[in-house]
């Protein structure tokens, strides 16, 4: 296979930059050589909340406009960050092995979410961890924060905050699982830990055979049932829901729920499945939490 170098499309900082340069080396190694081509997005450049700024699509957008224009031959994104509507011109072609898919805790002095004091000032800026902290400590007083990992981090470093929830997948790629204090049990954000390869749909030469060979089945399965349970419930980077699938043998194992927001109340529905029905048990799994009353929480 002769192709390259390949622009590969990336958000600039330093997690993006990393987590596109695996992609490149995994590409390398069979013989499709990349160059990154770093950019800057509407979402890294302002502080307001996700919500406000209309979700996590902010981060997607600018990557997509360079895609369609021909600046790259293909992007590399966080799958959380992207809306669950397919992007007319683009398509995801890979997802290369999962990482960590869970939560971390990062609290001064080593402490755990059980051991943070009453009154606790814990940062996150995602509203299903919102939700998910003041259902299990109630106590706590939770405060919105924007940021890349090293600001996060920064917060409790310099005493402004006694913890961040930050994903598990960034810390590990960045090498800075020392700052993890717990590793959090509860479920994730649908695609949390995969990253996405979007081309443009009519890609050139053997882009496609060298991204089948970076591709993990099992990982593309599992996102795709989490992802499913998002769209199906029609909901946002506001809404509170959580989405995780687990792939063991011939079967898939989904779990999905939705919060109350403000945390108090949850509702949850699963599924077991053979993988190559993980659409239609998203789908399923969905259908269930919003005959259960779903609705009313996620589009308030």
């Amino acid at each position: 296979m002769t192709l390259g170098p390949l622009r590969l499309g990336t958000r600039a900082s330093d997690l993006a930059r990393t987590q596109a340069g695996t992609v490149a080396d995994a590409l390398a190694a069979v013989g499709a050589p990349c160059e990154l081509v770093p950019m800057t997005s509407e979402g890294d450049l302002t502080r307001a909340s996700l919500a406000s700024l209309g979700g996590t699509g902010v981060f997607a957008a600018r990557l997509r406009t360079a895609l369609l224009a021909d600046q790259c031959d293909l992007v590399v994104h966080s799958y959380k960050d992207l809306p669950t509507t397919p992007h007319p011109g683009l398509q995801v072609l890979a997802s290369p092995s999962r990482e960590d898919h869970r939560d971390a805790l990062c609290a001064r002095d080593g402490l755990t979410l059980a051991e943070l004091p009453h009154g606790a000032r814990v940062g996150t800026g995602s509203p299903r961890r919102v939700a998910q902290l003041r259902t299990q400590r109630p106590d706590l007083d939770v405060v919105d924060i924007r940021g890349n990992v090293g600001t996060r981090l920064g917060f409790v470093t310099s005493g402004d905050l006694d913890a961040v929830v930050l994903a598990a997948a960034g810390l590990h790629r960045l090498g800075l699982d020392e700052r993890i204090t717990e590793l959090l049990a509860w479920p994730t954000a649908p695609g949390q830990g995969v990253l996405a390869v979007e081309v443009r749909t009519d890609p050139a030469g053997d882009l496609p055979q060298a991204l089948a060979q970076i591709h993990d089945g099992g990982t593309w399965a599992c996102a795709q049932a989490e992802r499913t349970v998002l769209a199906t419930l029609e909901a946002g980077c506001a809404a509170p829901v959580a989405a995780h699938a687990t792939l063991d043998g011939d079967r898939l194992t989904l779990r999905a729920q939705a919060y109350r927001p403000g945390g108090g109340e949850v509702l949850e529905a699963s599924a077991q499945v053979d993988p190559g029905v993980a659409v239609a048990a998203g789908a399923d799994v969905a259908r269930r939490l919003l005959a259960d009353g779903a609705a009313e929480w996620i589009h308030d």
